[in-house]
C-alpha cells in the first residue's frame, strides 16, 4: 500500500496530456507552461512508479500502465470535484457565443472538455453568425465569444488559423458557360463576402444557388450536389471533395479563429482555457 498520496494537480496535468494528445496543449489548458506540466507528469511517474507517456519528437502516446490508469485519474478528479461542489454554493455561469463557422462536429468533445475542467459551471452556448454574436458581446449578453475574424475588429485572442477550400460532392461537375453554383450562409457572413470578393477579383462569374440558416444546411446542399462552398474541411461530410485547383478557383486564406472574452481568473477563465486547448486540437487535427 502506497502511503503518500497522489498530487491532483500532477494526475490532472497527466488527464490533459491525454485527451489533448500534447503537452504544449495540457499546459495551454492548464494556463501554465509546458515545462510545468512536464514536471508534473515526471513526478506523478515517479510516485507511481511506471511510465505513464511515450513521448516523441512527432507524437504523443499512452504506455500500457498510462492507459490503465486513465480511467482511474479520470475517476480521482471527478470525485474530487464534487466534493469541492458540495461547498461551491450557487453555480458560477457562463454564456459563450460560438460562429456557425467555427462550431464543428468535435463541438460535443469541446463541451465534454468544459464540463470535466468544472461540473460546477453552468455553461450556456450559443451558435450564429459572427457578426451577431460579437453584437451580442459588445452588449454585454455574452461573456465570451469564439469567431472568425470580423472586418473593422482588431481585438481577441488568436486561438488558431484554419485553412478554407472550395468543396463538393463527389462526381460533381461545373459547366463551363453557366456562372459557378454557390451554397453559402445567410447574411451577414463575413466567408460569405470574402468567397464573394475573391471570385469577382479573379473574374469568375458565379451565382448563389442555395442559401442555408447553418454550415449544416450548407453542406447538405453540396452533398446533394447543388454546387460548391467555401468551408473548413472539419464542417463537410465524409465523401466532400476540394474542387478549387480543378476548377481554377482563387485560393481561399487561413483565417484566424478569435476568442473575445471579458472573463477574468478563476474558475470560468480556466474551463475557457480548456476549451480554447481543445478546439486547437480539433482545428489541427
Amino acid at each position: 500500500m502506497m502511503e503518500r498520496p497522489l498530487d491532483l494537480d500532477a494526475i490532472r496535468a497527466f488527464v490533459h496530456i491525454a485527451e489533448l494528445d500534447s503537452f504544449t496543449r495540457a499546459a495551454e489548458a492548464m494556463q501554465t507552461t509546458q515545462a510545468a506540466v512536464s514536471l508534473k507528469l515526471k513526478r506523478l511517474e515517479i510516485r507511481l512508479g511506471c511510465r505513464l507517456v511515450e513521448r516523441t519528437p512527432r507524437y504523443v502516446q499512452l504506455s500500457a500502465q498510462g492507459a490503465t490508469f486513465l480511467d482511474h485519474a479520470r475517476e480521482l478528479l471527478e470525485v474530487h470535484d464534487r466534493a469541492l461542489g458540495v461547498f461551491a454554493g450557487a453555480r458560477q455561469r457562463l454564456t459563450i457565443g460560438i460562429s456557425d463557422h467555427v462550431a464543428g462536429p468535435e463541438l460535443p468533445a469541446l463541451i465534454a472538455r468544459m464540463n470535466a475542467q468544472d461540473p460546477q459551471l453552468l455553461i450556456e452556448i450559443r451558435i450564429g453568425s459572427s457578426g451577431d454574436l460579437l453584437q451580442s458581446f459588445d452588449r454585454r449578453e455574452l461573456d465570451t465569444v469564439i469567431v472568425r475574424l470580423h472586418a473593422g475588429r482588431s481585438d481577441g485572442e488568436i486561438i488558431t488559423e484554419e485553412k478554407l477550400g472550395w468543396f463538393a460532392a463527389p462526381g460533381w461537375q461545373h459547366r463551363a458557360d453557366e456562372p459557378l453554383p454557390l451554397a453559402t450562409l445567410a447574411e451577414p457572413c463575413g466567408v460569405r463576402v470574402m468567397a464573394g470578393r475573391l471570385l469577382d477579383a479573379a473574374s469568375i462569374r458565379w451565382t448563389e444557388i442555395f442559401v442555408g440558416g447553418g454550415v449544416a444546411a450548407v453542406a447538405a446542399a453540396v452533398m446533394a450536389g447543388l454546387g460548391v462552398a467555401a468551408l473548413a474541411p472539419r464542417m463537410l461530410p465524409l465523401g466532400a471533395v476540394e474542387v478549387g485547383r480543378r476548377l481554377g478557383l482563387p485560393d481561399l486564406p487561413r483565417l484566424p479563429v478569435l476568442l473575445h472574452s471579458r472573463v477574468g481568473n478563476g474558475r470560468p477563465r480556466e474551463a475557457l482555457a480548456a476549451l480554447s486547448a481543445a478546439f486547437r486540437a480539433a482545428v489541427r487535427g
